[in-house]
């Protein structure tokens, strides 16, 4: 069932708690939190955390749609490749105490610049395949971000599922993301017409331009065809959460956020 939602991260001045109250007094009914906001990977605690947070969120009327994994895959070294595949099925593991199946993933960032762009398909198409391989037993799906500039292509997402040939592959679709990498807005309508199919949990975002002349905006005041990322969505049967990523100038008091909800209200809710 559908709900509307909003991410944790970008918050300014709320902890948890605090962003919890907030959201619910503006009528989010579902958030996407960070693994970290669950899990502390130095004392792993088998998913307590995990549950509290659960269970405080529900006390605010707030269910989990999805955990991001904070993964990269894109590593110079095999031994950090490996753990980054082991950390993965842990964190595979803990996320579903929270409620949700969904674990939104990063496909890699390259920090240091160590590894060349000619690699990074192979590095990302084998982690997946691995990855895919403990899915149906821990009984969880990936949601595959269209970030950064690793992954932020439509194109190569449906490539990526279509070779890992696994079910619990799909993407987290970004509305404004293929945007700020630099594609252009007929191109971003063919990336929805394809990803929609596939699309496990949704980042709803809008702005202009892209990279450093990128600038956030409340839903509906930006450029992006919000109504063509919902007929595409509502035509491929998707019920999973809407939620809204404001990355705007109206940061104090959750004011973009509340902005978001009342556009997501007037046409999802």
């Amino acid at each position: 069932m559908s709900t509307i939602g909003v991410i944790h991260y970008n918050w300014p001045g709320y902890d948890l708690e605090g962003f919890a109250r907030r959201a619910s007094e503006i009528g989010y009914k579902s958030c996407e939190l960070q693994i970290g906001d669950i899990w502390d990977e130095a004392n792993d605690d088998g998913g307590r955390r995990a549950e509290a947070v659960r269970d405080m969120l529900a006390g605010y009327g707030i269910a989990v749609s999805a955990v991001a994994a904070g993964n990269d895959f894109i590593q110079a070294q095999r031994s950090n490749f490996d753990a980054q595949i082991a950390r993965y099925r842990r964190v595979c593991e803990i996320i579903p105490h929270t409620g949700t199946d969904i674990i939104r993933s990063d496909g890699g960032w390259n920090r240091g610049g160590l590894v060349t762009e000619d690699l990074w398909d192979g590095l990302m198409l084998e982690a997946f395949q691995r990855c895919a391989e403990f899915l149906e037993t821990l009984n969880v799906r990936i949601a595959l971000d269209n970030h950064g500039v690793s992954t932020n292509d439509g194109d190569w997402q449906l490539s990526l599922i279509e070779r890992v040939g696994s079910t619990r592959l799909g993407v987290n679709l970004d509305t404004m993301n293929y945007r700020w990498f630099g594609h252009d807005l007929a191109k971003i309508d063919h990336f929805y017409e394809i990803i929609a199919p596939h699309t496990f949990h949704t980042h709803m975002k809008d702005g202009s331009g892209s990279r450093s002349d990128y600038k956030g905006a409340a839903l509906g005041d930006g450029e992006i065809h919000l109504h063509k990322v919902l007929a595409c969505l509502r035509q491929a049967g998707y019920d999973g959460a809407f939620t809204a990523e404001y990355e705007g100038p109206e940061t104090a008091d959750g004011i973009g956020y509340e902005k978001c909800h009342r556009w997501l209200a007037a046409h999802v809710g």
